[in-house]
């Protein structure tokens, strides 16, 4: 399972933010952006229930502000489709 994850944070609190982020279980990347949000995170996990903890984590790092979550489906050909 794979979650996309855009969160905005404290202004000028980044590099804290994606440090702390870039520790927690199942992140797979982080990276700074520029636009509505201030950070771009990809989560993978086997289990729904790992990747709503990692999710979950994300929310409560102190200086992120909000989220938005986007999961990939499985079935529609994408390269979700071929991971093992």
């Amino acid at each position: 399972m794979i979650a996309y994850i855009f969160a905005t944070c404290i202004p000028g609190q980044e590099r804290e933010t994606i440090s702390k982020i870039k520790n927690l279980p199942n992140v797979v990347e982080v990276n700074g952006i520029v636009g509505r949000y201030d950070i771009f995170i990809k989560v993978s996990a086997k289990k729904y229930i790992d990747l709503y903890a990692t999710i979950t984590s994300i929310r409560n790092v102190t200086p992120v502000t909000s989220t938005s979550t986007f999961a990939a489906i499985q079935g529609q050909g994408g390269s979700i489709d071929q991971e093992k």
